[in-house]
């Protein structure tokens, strides 16, 4: 993950990020934003995901629940995550598994 080496794409304040994807031709500036809860060395989970073309910005009322629901997962302890996991709320993504 980019974020792990210091390079976020936009601080969006209480434990969110928004980092850029790339799309095949496009590079990331045309391609998808992602809305990440990230405290580093510690969690990610990825909240929301979009194409550009589809969306400009996240509204503030929008992006004020996906801190809500960010700052809930952080906090969970791991057998809550579990529970979360179990229940299909979460989905665990390894990223080291491509």
């Amino acid at each position: 993950m980019r974020a792990e080496n210091g390079l976020v794409d936009a601080d969006l304040g209480g434990g969110l990020i928004k980092q850029r994807i790339s799309r095949a031709g496009q590079g990331r500036s045309g391609g998808y934003r992602t809305i990440i809860a990230y405290k580093i060395g510690d969690r990610a989970f990825l909240l929301y995901g979009y194409a550009k073309n589809d969306l400009d910005n996240i509204d503030k009322d929008y992006l004020m629940i996906l801190k809500k629901i960010g700052r809930n997962f952080m906090i969970a302890a791991n057998d809550e995550l579990d529970d979360y996991l179990l229940s299909g709320e979460l989905e665990e993504i390894d990223y080291d598994q491509r």
